[in-house]
């Protein structure tokens, strides 16, 4: 029965343990959700500034419109 005491503090230690990697993991996941969501959206801005780089591009050929030049000329 000496043994008993020991276990018992053995014991505490893992649950003590075991409640810290809970909360590590619950963190971690938390981590995880966001960094999703937010790759999420930049993934959106990223194509929505391809498109509009598209839309330079295809205009880029296009010949300037002319101006008059300005009176000082």
């Amino acid at each position: 029965m000496a043994d008993l005491p020991k276990l018992e503090t053995r014991i505490d230690e893992l649950e003590i343990h075991l409640a810290h990697q809970d909360q590590l993991i619950e963190d971690l996941s938390s981590t995880i959700s966001r960094q999703w969501r937010e790759i999420e959206a930049l993934s959106r801005q990223l194509a929505k500034l391809g498109d509009r780089i598209n839309i330079v591009e295809e205009h880029a050929g296009e010949p300037a419109p002319t101006e008059p030049p300005p009176p000082h000329y």
